[in-house]
């Protein structure tokens, strides 16, 4: 009975070892196969696919840059005509609302004017803005001494 189990133990060894064995040879052959396809042939096809990716994204980028154009020109004029909307619908409505004033106040009160925001750019906010500055710089080195004073 022991050499029984001892032959069995053999055979199996001896499959494994010889399966494993043919597993390496196997992929021997295969590194052989692809290194004299990558010599022969696989500079043609990888050329070709080359060619054909590099058309491809040409395309791509064609009709994508083509679709980011038009709707960045879209956003343009919608964005105009938005802007050109509540411009004039704000100066009608601040018009309206000045006239109304004007007819319902007594006229011995002085003239209302529109708000500088709802105005042309002139030169009259510009002084303002530098009076205002002018004004601000004052108080603060006036401020300045005061502090120092007290120390």
């Amino acid at each position: 009975m022991l050499n029984s189990i001892q032959h069995k133990t053999n055979q199996v060894g001896g499959t494994v070892f010889s399966a494993s064995r043919q597993v390496w040879l196997a992929s021997l052959g295969a590194a052989v196969v692809t290194r004299e396809w990558a010599e022969r042939e696989a500079g043609n096809v990888i050329r070709t696919l080359i060619k054909e990716g590099t058309a491809v994204e040409s395309r791509a980028f064609r009709l994508v840059g083509d679709q980011v154009e038009s709707s960045v020109t879209r956003a343009n004029v919608l964005w105009r005509k938005t802007r050109s909307t509540v411009e004039t619908t704000v100066r009608t409505y601040a018009d309206t609302a000045v006239t109304l004033v004007r007819k319902t106040l007594p006229k011995t009160l002085p003239r209302i004017e529109m708000p500088a925001v709802l105005q042309a750019p002139s030169a009259k906010p510009a002084r303002a803005r530098r009076t205002v500055k002018a004004r601000t710089t004052k108080t603060v080195k006036r401020a300045k001494r005061v502090v120092k004073a007290k120390r």
